[in-house]
């Protein structure tokens, strides 16, 4: 039963990390049920601080994720129709492989902008605001998730 909690973990975890950058799963969630399920097993054992430490972690970058693009694009004079048209832009992206979900938040906080009446430099500028929030958000799920990944190698090697 170990071996089988050990791969349904490592599944999660990968699941978990792919989520980090697809908008349809929820990355960092997944990756610390991977680390519970892990706790599972009778070869690994955690303890009880270090699975609060990363519940508490994952909960504020869960928070953080939607507030960083938020914030991104508001430093840089963005409005909530860019943010969700970065939004938009995201889900269309995954479309267009990975330079859709790179661009295509940044392609979709322009057209937002311009549509309720932005002119061109202002809806650059809001948009490279929400394109800096995701890449930054990004980057911190990604480094959540990787360490999470380096507990789960550590924890069965």
């Amino acid at each position: 039963m170990d071996i089988v909690l050990m791969i349904i973990a490592g599944i999660l975890l990968i699941a978990g990390f792919l989520g980090c950058i697809l908008p349809v799963l929820p990355g960092v969630p997944l990756s610390y049920t991977g680390i519970i399920v892990l706790q599972l097993t009778d070869k690994v054992q955690f303890s009880t601080g270090f699975l609060v430490i990363w519940a508490v972690i994952v909960i504020a970058v869960q928070a953080l994720d939607y507030f960083i693009p938020a914030w991104g694009a508001k430093k840089f004079g963005g409005s909530k129709a860019g943010i969700y048209g970065s939004i938009i832009g995201m889900i269309v992206g995954l479309f267009f492989g990975p330079l859709g979900i790179i661009f295509g938040p940044f392609i979709g906080a322009v057209v937002g902008e311009l549509v309720v009446g932005k002119n061109s430099p202002d809806a650059l500028r809001a948009g490279f605001g929400t394109f800096i929030g995701f890449l930054a958000g990004t980057a911190v799920k990604l480094v959540v998730a990787g360490f999470l990944i380096f507990y789960y190698i550590k924890a069965i090697v």
